[in-house]
């Protein structure tokens, strides 16, 4: 073989491989794209249209926000999103605040107990406990029935504690000794370094979190009355059981949910998610492999 032969991932792709990743990007994208684009538009379609396509609708001819009004005027999904929006604010901030000092402490060398400590962490992520314990524990701490329940059990990720530690111990030791010369305690040097430095992995797990929070649907049906669910407990039963809820105020019951109902649920459960992923995705590489270099 001759010296000067360079291998094949440093040839340029043939015109076929060019086009054959052009076909599988066009056809993933087409996946992803035509189903929350019948979504939106089942949502923004009339009754009558829907039901005359056979339940879904690809384009409207007369598109109407009546779906979102029904919704959206003072009823169960406007409470619902409501709680949503409070959880996730809530908990991804004190999820954040724990998950970073914790992490912090357990990354610089000689801390008391820090090796045992995660170790009985870690351990928590292999045998987490099930979902009876956790029930009971709750019960316990006089949580059933308010919005802790959704945040106290689930308040620091291990997956994201070991991430933000492996980011920690990346940081420079010259730069810690150097604080320390300059007289700043744990807690300046947390602040004044390492959060500046670790703004994209503070970006990821503070995403995950938020993600997490919002799309919680399984301690809420656990712990919560129906009028106190969140957005997406009453997704789950607008569109997996088909029907409306009953408000426990007043024991009617609010209208069944049609398609464009469904519909419209879904979109306003999805989009603020959506939303925010564009502005963080560049964290994405750097955050979670920087702090996954380390263990």
């Amino acid at each position: 073989m001759s010296a000067h032969v360079r291998p094949g991932w440093m040839e340029k792709p043939r015109l076929a491989t060019q086009a054959a990743k052009a076909v599988a990007l066009a056809a993933v994208v087409l996946l992803v794209c035509v189903p929350f684009l019948v979504i939106v538009s089942t949502s923004l379609a009339a009754p009558r249209e829907v039901v005359a396509n056979g339940g879904w609708v690809l384009w409207p001819e007369h598109p109407t926000l009546e779906a979102y009004r029904d919704i959206l005027d003072g009823g169960i999904v406007t409470h619902a999103l409501a709680v949503s929006a409070g959880v996730t604010l809530v908990g991804t901030a004190l999820s954040l605040f724990c998950t970073v000092t914790l992490a912090y402490a357990l990354s610089r060398p000689g801390v008391f107990g820090g090796r045992p400590v995660l170790l009985l962490i870690l351990f928590t992520f292999l045998f987490p406990p099930g979902m009876i314990p956790g029930f009971l524990l709750v019960k316990e701490l006089d949580l059933l029935g308010s919005y802790g329940s959704l945040v106290l059990p689930v308040l620091v990720n291990v997956f994201n504690l070991v991430v933000l530690r492996g980011f920690f111990q990346g940081i420079p030791e010259e730069l810690y000794e150097a604080a320390r010369l300059d007289g700043a305690g744990d807690w300046r040097a947390l602040w004044s370094i390492v959060l500046p430095l670790s703004k994209a992995a503070l970006a990821v797990v503070g995403l995950f979190y938020a993600v997490a929070y919002w799309n919680s649907w399984f301690y809420a049906s656990l712990y919560l009355e129906s009028d106190h669910w969140p957005v997406q407990q009453v997704l789950r039963t607008y569109v997996v059981a088909g029907s409306g809820l009953t408000d426990t105020t007043t024991g009617e019951a609010t209208v069944n949910a049609p398609q464009t109902i469904q519909m419209a649920v879904l979109v306003i459960a999805t989009v603020p998610i959506l939303l925010v992923y564009p502005f963080l995705q560049k964290y994405f590489t750097k955050g979670v492999l920087t702090g996954a270099v380390k263990s």
